[in-house]
This record gives structure tokens, C-alpha cells and sequence, in this order.
């Protein structure tokens, strides 16, 4: 499509917690952990609550962690700042530096700073963070104030969209760990003790209202591993990776939300790509081009929240393949499983016997903890590396932990675009045991294995799609008169998804 033709596509995670201030793990790890599968990244330290509750005897120990990590924050800040420094590496991976203010009245604000410099802000309420910010940007130093868990009802850090302004927010949150905010009904529902979810602090209820704003993803991780796999990433259409093309794209929207996968999705009405602002006009033509990380189930077309437009698996053409075609698909080798709170180290070499690796993307998690009363900081928090890439073969390592729940995936993998014959073998070296597959018969569906007995760690190879079930395109005409924003939903048959942010017609 040919607004995204000249761009380069990103991705990154913009809102993520480690030990700096009271979550876990090192600054290090989380920098390293991000190298692994971001182009760029922000590592968020908690600094302010302005309006924090009174002290009780109940909530005592909130305050009381609160408190000790916006301290530590505060004395270690600028020994962070050279860390960030040592790992920005401009045009290949651009770190922002950024902190965290709570307002129980108005919703969370996360800060990225543009440039690598910059100090704590401690505001008393939101309008005095507007009015720090837009001093420092007199001064020609940008930042960004992220909204973000929009969800939680309002007073509980909820977002108030009447203290909605695009001015430093060009983009909300759609999701993270802590859950979706799209809607009401929601693929992520809030589940932490903070509280459910609110309509009136949804996405869709800030499109109502009139608000414009882009849509990103974040993990809001709080064990050192930004970009942890199903919890929340950000895709971005920049000119180029530097920090001045990576920032410029953030203030255009050029931006989508993904819970996992990473996609390349493009969406354009009337040739304007995704954040676009566009002229209103009787006809609007709307068209989507989408290479997923999986099997698509659906693409939805929203106006101003409302699906008007569906597009199937049903209505995508067969792609004409033979048996002597080159088969383009995604490889996907999970590894997990086992007794409940029993780790695995794991040793992979993951190749093909014949065909071509054309990328490869990392797709480990990081620990599922929230609160610091949950866990101690205990050894490294950067376990999951890829080690080697070849045209045919990676090699990485990895630690997995067995589920705690029947819900709770704690599964760690690495996804592998690849060109090869149709009668070609995927093969695995999974601590030293050799498991293989016939390409054609993980496109018919998963293969799995165990590396011992009953309750033992696993592995799984899941299918592989041919080239019309996970690459997309469609186009379709729009002659209502009403409406004034339009933005594409994407779900795969994994339940992994993508929304890209809106695109507005003139008022």
C-alpha cells in the first residue's frame, strides 16, 4: 500500500518496570531482555502519586512499597540515566528515557522524554504536569505523557477523558498485563486488585466523546522484560529507526496495538495511513494489508467503535500452491509444560532441512509478577537468548517454569518465517533429543511431545499456515455519511490480536 511504502516497521514497548524503583529485576536485564525482540524502548521507573490515599491500617503496606520505590527511583536516577546511555544504540535500538505518575483521580500518566536527558517531574495534579511539560518543550525538550490502564473506573486511576489532552498524549493505551480497554466487553478483562473495568473509561467511550488519539501496546511488566510475549507490544511505521523518525512517528500515530504476534499491518482510507487525519467526504475507501504472526481468523473494520465491516477466513482466496511450490508459512516452536513450579533450562538448535529462514522472532515471556510483596529479587532476569541465526538454523536458551494454573501460559518459543519445500523437514535439538516434522504435516496441524514422563516439560510445534490463511489483504467502500473515525481489529485464530490506531475525518 503505498502510504507505508517509504517506512520502515518497528516495534517496542514504551511502558515496563524493574528494580529501579519497586518492581524487579535489574535495569540491566530489562535493557537486555528488550534488545532481544525491540527497535525501541522505554523503562519506566514509579515516581509520583500527588493524591495518594490516606494511610489506614489496611492499605499501609501499599503505601509503604510506594514510598520506598519512588525513593529509589529518585536516588538512583541519575546512575540510570548512564545505563540508558551505554545501551542506546541510535537507528538500531533508541531507548527513551521515561517515569511513572499515579493520579487517582484522572488515571496514570506514563512520560517518555525525547532526548536522553531529563529529571523526575513531581506535579501536584494533571494540569501542573501539562504545565512542566509544556515549559520544557518552550525549551525545545519534548515528552510525552502516555495514559495508560484507561479501563479502571474513574477515582480509582481510571482515565477521566474530561482531563483528556492530546496535546502530550498523541496515543492511549489499548492494553496490557493489566488488561484490554477497548470496550466493555474486552478480550483482556481487568482482573487485579485494583478494580474492573468502567465503560465510561473505555477507549471506545473516548472515540465518542470526540477525543482523537492512536493506539499503542504495552506490557506494563514488572519483573525486568519489556516486549514480554502476549502482554502487550507496539508496532510503528517510522521513515527510518533513528530517535528523531521513531519520535515523529509516535506524534503522527503511525502506530498499532498487539497483544503477541508481531504483524505487519497496514490500513489506509482514501490512501492516508493509520493516525491520519483526512478531509470528510461522501465515499470513504478503506484498505488493509496484513501479514500476521499466525492463522487470521477475522479483520474488523470499526467506525467511531461500532463494527460495520467483517472480513472472514471464508472470503481469502486459495493461494494455488502445489506440492512443488516453495511454501511460505511460520514455524512456531513452544517449549513450557511440566509440574507446576519446576523449571526447565532448555539448549535449542531449531532448522530446517531444506529452504531458507527469512526472520526470526523471539517470543519469550517474562515472570507474571504485579506487586513487589509477590516476589524477591533472585538471580537473572535475562534467561531467554538467541544465541545464533542462520539461513537454516538458530540456536537459543531459554528457562521455563511449568503453568501455575490451567489458564496461565508461561510457554517460551521462537517463530521462524521460512521459505522451504513442501516436503521438507523441520527438525528441533531440544537438550540434546532430536524431534523432526514433515513440513506437511505440521500444515495439517500441531505436533507436540514430552521430554520424559507424565508431568515433565514439553514441546510443541504448532501448524503451519499456508501463505492465504496468515497473509491478507482487502479493500471496501464506505458510503455513510456519518462517522468520524475509522480503525482496523485483528484477531488470529491463536486468539492473539492487533488494533491499529484511528484514522480521523475532519469535524
Amino acid at each position: 500500500m503505498n502510504p507505508y511504502s517509504d517506512l520502515s516497521l518497528l516495534f517496542g514497548d514504551m511502558h515496563n518496570h524493574c528494580g529501579i524503583s519497586y518492581a524487579h529485576g535489574s535495569l540491566e536485564d530489562a535493557l537486555s531482555n528488550a534488545r532481544e525482540q525491540l527497535d525501541f524502548v522505554s523503562i519506566t521507573g514509579h515516581a509520583h502519586w500527588p493524591d495518594m490515599p490516606e494511610p489506614n491500617d489496611e492499605i499501609q503496606y501499599i503505601i509503604d512499597f510506594h514510598e520506598e520505590g519512588f525513593a529509589k527511583l529518585k536516588a538512583g536516577w541519575p546512575k540510570m540515566m548512564e545505563t540508558l546511555k551505554q545501551f542506546n544504540d541510535e537507528g538500531n535500538f533508541v531507548v527513551f528515557p521515561g517515569f511513572e505518575v499515579h493520579f487517582g483521580t484522572c488515571g496514570d500518566r506514563n512520560m517518555l522524554y525525547k532526548d536522553l536527558e531529563g529529571e523526575i517531574l513531581y506535579p501536584r495534579d494533571l494540569e501542573e504536569l501539562h504545565d512542566q511539560l509544556r515549559s520544557l518543550r518552550e525549551q525545545g525538550r519534548d515528552a510525552i505523557a502516555q495514559p495508560h490502564h484507561l479501563g479502571y473506573l474513574k477515582g480509582t486511576r481510571g482515565i477521566d477523558w474530561n482531563s483528556f489532552s492530546p496535546e502530550f498524549a498523541p496515543f492511549v493505551e489499548m492494553l496490557s498485563m493489566h488488561g484490554c480497554s477497548e470496550s466493555s466487553e474486552n478480550i483482556k478483562p481487568f482482573l487485579h486488585s485494583m478494580g474492573p473495568s468502567d465503560w465510561q473509561s473505555t477507549i471506545h467511550y473516548g472515540l465518542k466523546e470526540g477525543h482523537e488519539f492512536g493506539f499503542s501496546g504495552g506490557t506494563d511488566h514488572h519483573s525486568a522484560h519489556p516486549g514480554s510475549y502476549g502482554h502487550g507490544m507496539t508496532g510503528l511505521w517510522a521513515e527510518s529507526g533513528n530517535r528523531e523518525d521513531v519520535w515523529d512517528a509516535l506524534l503522527k500515530r503511525r502506530m498499532f496495538a498487539l497483544t503477541g504476534d508481531r504483524m505487519d499491518l497496514r490500513f489506509a482510507v482514501n490512501g492516508l495511513p493509520m493516525g491520519s487525519e483526512i478531509a470528510a467526504s461522501e465515499k470513504r475507501r478503506i484498505e488493509f494489508s496484513l501479514q500476521a504472526g499466525g492463522a487470521i481468523d477475522c479483520v474488523d473494520i470499526l467506525r467511531d467503535g461500532e463494527l460495520v465491516k467483517r472480513f472472514s477466513q471464508y472470503e481469502m482466496e486459495p493461494t494455488g500452491e502445489t506440492n512443488d511450490d516453495l511454501v511460505h508459512t511460520k514455524i512456531y516452536l513452544e517449549l513450557g509444560w511440566g509440574a507446576r513450579h519446576k523449571t526447565c533450562n532448555w539448549e535449542v538448535e531449531l532448522g530446517l532441512t531444506d529452504g531458507e529462514i527469512k526472520s526470526v522472532e523471539p517470543r519469550f515471556r517474562g515472570r507474571e509478577v504485579v506487586s513487589p510483596v509477590e516476589a524477591k529479587d533472585t538471580g537473572s532476569y535475562y534467561i531467554s537468548k538467541v544465541l545464533e541465526t542462520g539461513d537454516q538454523c538458530v540456536r537459543f536458551v531459554t528457562v521455563t517454569s511449568g503453568n501455575p494454573n490451567n489458564s496461565t501460559n508461561l510457554s517460551q518459543g521462537v517463530c521462524l518465517e521460512v521459505s522451504m519445500p513442501r516436503d521438507a523437514t523441520v527438525w528441533a535439538n531440544l537438550n540434546g533429543k532430536r524431534v523432526e516434522w514433515p513440513l506437511i504435516a505440521l500444515m495439517d496441524g500441531a505436533r507436540s511431545g514430552v521430554m520424559k514422563d507424565i508431568d515433565s516439560p514439553a514441546w510443541r510445534f504448532n501448524r503451519a499456515p499456508s501463505s492465504n490463511q496468515w497473509k491478507w489483504s482487502g479493500e471496501w467502500e464506505d458510503s455513510e455519511r456519518e462517522g468520524s473515525s475509522y480503525y482496523m481489529r485483528v484477531r488470529q485464530r491463536n486468539d492473539q490480536w492487533a488494533w491499529c490506531s484511528p484514522i480521523f475525518l475532519n469535524r
